[in-house]
Order: structure tokens, then sequence, then C-alpha cells
């Protein structure tokens, strides 16, 4: 037997074993609630500073990499994915192409401290945004973000818009005057660790 629980926010039913107590249904209502508000942030960012820009909502999950790129026909590096995380005593973004990982010696040399990722509690709290939808736009407060140049590979690149469904088609260069970005060079690609092992 079920117990439903109409989720206006959501727009949709969501449910939990009749035996399950109130407070569980209601928990996943609210989760459904955050994230719809969180896309929404997003949307109305946009549409107030740049209203040619789109959200495109698949119903295919983009919570990753690999399936974000699956889902959107692309290369995994065109997939900006952003990073939330603590540095010293602030928190700051980090969006990359896809592939790319953090170059911990850069990384340092850049912010003369060591990142440190936030758990998916912290991420909500200081972006607004679910983890696996975690967008540079729409944030809840103001947020400094950093660009990695492993974007400029790309003539668009796809970060995610608040929802673990949802991204945008962007230019590099607008989504950088969009979020007052700083360009940092702090990742490391594949094919850089591939040409390093054979040099050694």
């Amino acid at each position: 037997m079920r117990q439903y629980r109409w989720c206006r926010a959501a727009d949709r039913v969501t449910y939990a074993d009749a035996h399950v107590a109130d407070s569980t249904a209601s928990f996943a209502c609210s989760a459904s609630r955050f994230a719809t508000m969180s896309l929404h942030s997003v949307k109305a960012f946009l549409a107030a500073h740049a209203p040619e820009l789109r959200v495109i909502e698949l119903t295919a999950s983009t919570a990753t990499v690999a399936l974000a790129a699956e889902a959107h026909g692309v290369e995994p590096g065109r997939i900006a994915k952003t990073l939330s995380l603590r540095v010293g005593n602030e928190v700051v973004l980090l969006v990359t192409r896809g592939d790319a990982r953090l170059d911990n010696q850069k990384f340092k040399a850049q912010f003369r401290a060591k990142p440190k990722m936030l758990d998916a509690a912290d991420v909500e709290v200081e972006t607004g945004h679910p983890v696996g939808g975690v967008s540079p736009l729409g944030l809840t407060r103001p947020l400094r973000v950093y660009l990695d140049h492993s974007l400029k590979d790309f003539d668009e690149v796809l970060p995610a818009a608040g929802a673990i469904n949802a991204a945008v088609r962007i230019r590099p260069e607008r989504l950088a005057t969009l979020t007052g970005a700083e360009w940092v060079d702090v990742t490391k690609r594949a094919n850089d660790e591939a040409k390093s092992a054979a040099a050694g």
C-alpha cells in the first residue's frame, strides 16, 4: 500500500510506503521543492541578464559528466563541471572542462591553499543548488567564481542549470562575463598525463 503526497512545487506526486512516517514523505516533497526552486533561480537569472539563453531540460539524468555528455550528444570535455570548494575560510566555485582534473601544484600556486570539496549538505546551503546540478548561475548568495582555461578549448560548453537534468549551452567568454569570473589555470587533462607518462 502506498501513501501519496502531492508536491505542488515540483508539480508531481511523491509517495512513501504507508508505514513510513509523514516526515519521510514531507522530506521527499521538500527535496523536490528545493530542486525546482534551484532550477527556477537559474531561469530567473538568465531572464534578467541573458534572455537569449535558454535552459535545456532533458528527461534523462545529467548529474555526472558521463551522463551529461551522453544525454547531450557531446564529448565529455564540453560538459562544464562546477566544483564547490572551500579555500581557507572562503567558499568558491571552480568551473572546468568535464574531463579535466585538479592539478594540486597549480592550485596551491594560484590560491596559496589546498582545496577542500564541500559535502552535499554544504553545497546546497552555499550555492542553493543540488549536487549534480550545481551551476555558477542563479546562486543563493554571491560567491567568487573561477573559470579554468581548459574551458577555452571549446566554442561552447554546457554547465548545469540548477537541476540534475538541466543545462545551458553557452560560450566560455559569455559565462565569464555573466558570473564575473576570474580565469585561472589549475587543471590537467588526460592527454597531459599521457604525455608526462610517455616522457618519463
